[in-house]
């Protein structure tokens, strides 16, 4: 009897199962559902033959290639060295250690146009780090490789804190047990630690490379917004707007968002594979 009432009391903590879900429900629909549904009413004035002609024309390709494979290059150097950063913060104490941690999550709180313009200033041919590569000819501003610095600088803080509890949650005992019975530090790492990081680490680089596609004011100045070279989608995006082009822009909104859902659908399959082998 005392389980039951027990039991109860927990599901009663927090309000009804009606009034919490309408909450969600209402909350989500404002949120997502509704945007989501004004994109999909408006792409539905243009025609199949205006539709495709948007969507493979050159330019808009191109900058789905530079979106897309410049994020998802920022999103699998922030998981090494996200993996890597967390790790340090977890398992070593140093002075500083608190500053260092809260400096992780400075790419949140500061203005993306304000880390774009920084970004731009210190990697330009004239910048601090910038100048050091130029006289050999190397550029890193006004390139993919330098939308893919912009990236990884807004997406490092998603993979540590995915991370981090993971690791802090850790059992050693069964890294100490791997020890004791001979196990070098990369079999271990590799048979023990890896598995029970890896679905938290997928995660972190699911959220990285979501918001890489769509970020827009770290990489606008960075970027050069050169067409066919260094042209992001989100900018297209808005160059159609101010010319007025809202159909070309609906399309190529909706299909950055189509790919956007492939990608996470992928990642998100991934995900489910991992945890069932780490199990």
């Amino acid at each position: 009897m005392n389980v039951i009432s027990t039991a109860a009391a927990r599901r009663k903590v927090l309000p009804g199962f009606g009034i919490t879900m309408g909450y969600t429900v209402l909350y989500l629909s404002l949120v997502v559902l509704l945007p989501l549904s004004a994109l999909l009413i408006n792409s539905t004035g243009l025609s199949w033959a205006k539709f495709w002609d948007v969507a493979t024309d050159p330019r808009v390709l191109a900058s789905y290639r530079i979106s897309i494979g410049t994020a998802a290059a920022a999103a699998l150097a922030n998981a090494f060295f996200g993996l890597l950063m967390a790790w340090v913060l977890v398992r070593y104490e140093f002075p500083g250690k608190r500053i260092f941690d809260a400096l992780i999550d400075l790419p949140f709180a500061l203005p993306t146009a304000v880390a774009g313009v920084s970004l731009t200033a210190l990697y330009s041919q004239n910048g601090w780090i910038g100048s050091l590569f130029a006289p050999y000819g190397f550029r890193i501003a006004f390139t993919p490789l330098g939308i893919t610095l912009a990236l990884m600088f807004i997406g490092i803080p998603f993979v540590v804190r995915t991370v981090q509890p993971v690791l802090e949650d850790l059992d050693r005992d069964m890294e100490e047990a791997a020890a004791t019975l001979g196990a070098g530090r990369g079999r271990t790492f590799l048979r023990i630690i890896l598995p029970e990081v890896f679905p938290a680490l997928l995660t972190g680089f699911a959220l990285a490379f979501a918001r890489g596609i769509g970020e827009f004011g770290s990489v606008v100045f960075i970027s050069g917004n050169m067409p066919m070279r260094t042209e992001i989608a989100p900018l297209l995006i808005m160059s159609k707007l101010e010319q007025f082009d809202y159909a070309g822009a609906t399309a190529v909104a909706l299909l950055l968002l189509l790919i956007s859902f492939l990608m996470l659908l992928v990642i998100n399959l991934l995900q489910r594979w991992a945890r069932k082998t780490s199990r």
